[in-house]
């Protein structure tokens, strides 16, 4: 049998989250707009995706616009839809070819026809395949999703779907954006903020942080396996003490 070529990355995080902080920075540091950097941001993306199979990621969700940043100038939103469906329809076919199966989670209805259909055909495009699950936060808020997923299940107690003796800390993340994916191991945060800004508040209770200096344009592949091998030599007791 050959030899596992990076056998300290087998305890390494399966799905690793990222809050993707820093583009604006980064394009002002060199005099350009702050669209410049979220284009430089979004190619980064890409060198990201391409490393999970060598780091053993199975899972990478990227925080691409909350909730909160239809705060920003008009034109800078605008941008950031327009680099959304550029984005889309250029990579589609490499993420089809590489196995990467696509989604989205956040609230659809504030985003435009033509990027919600570019994004349904993405995920329908993608539906198959399963060597890495690529999870975009698009108009994404970790309370939003918490409150739209109350909506549901109290729905469902009122049309007699569920008994509210039922409902436990089980039974809400079957109603969240989230229900197919396990639970972040890992979440980034580049830019030298350390905060987690609205970021999968349920699903992070017990996941492992990492706040990095690096802007996320500057992000890179290697970075990702350093911050993977530090994940490799944690313990994590998930309020247990171990013996």
């Amino acid at each position: 049998m050959p030899k596992d070529p990076q056998p300290e990355l087998l305890c390494g995080p399966r799905h690793v989250a990222i809050i993707m902080d820093g583009n604006g920075r980064w394009a002002q540091a060199r005099g350009r707009p702050r669209l410049f950097g979220h284009h430089a941001g979004a190619r980064r993306v890409r060198e990201i995706v391409e490393a999970c199979p060598r780091l053993r990621i199975k899972y990478l969700t990227v925080f691409a616009f909350s909730t909160e940043n239809w705060k920003r100038t008009q034109v800078e939103v605008a941008g950031l839809m327009s680099l959304f469906r550029r984005y889309i329809i250029k990579e589609t076919r490499t993420l089809a070819e590489n196995g990467v199966r696509v989604r989205f989670i956040g609230d659809r209805v504030r985003l435009d026809t033509k990027l919600t259909e570019l994004m349904d055909a993405l995920e329908q495009e993608t539906k198959n395949n399963d060597l890495v699950h690529l999870t975009v936060a698009l108009n994404y808020g970790g309370r939003d999703e918490v409150a739209r997923a109350t909506k549901r299940l109290a729905r469902d107690v009122a049309e007699g779907r569920l008994k509210p003796d039922e409902v436990d800390e089980e039974t809400l993340p079957k109603y969240l954006d989230t229900r197919v994916l396990p639970d972040p191991d890992l979440v980034v945060r580049t830019s030298g903020e350390a905060r987690i800004s609205n970021f999968l508040l349920w699903q992070s209770a017990y996941s492992e942080y990492e706040f990095i200096n690096t802007l996320w344009p500057d992000f890179t592949a290697a970075e990702l396996e350093r911050l993977c091998r530090n994940f490799g030599s944690r313990e994590r007791r998930f309020g247990a003490v171990l013996a």
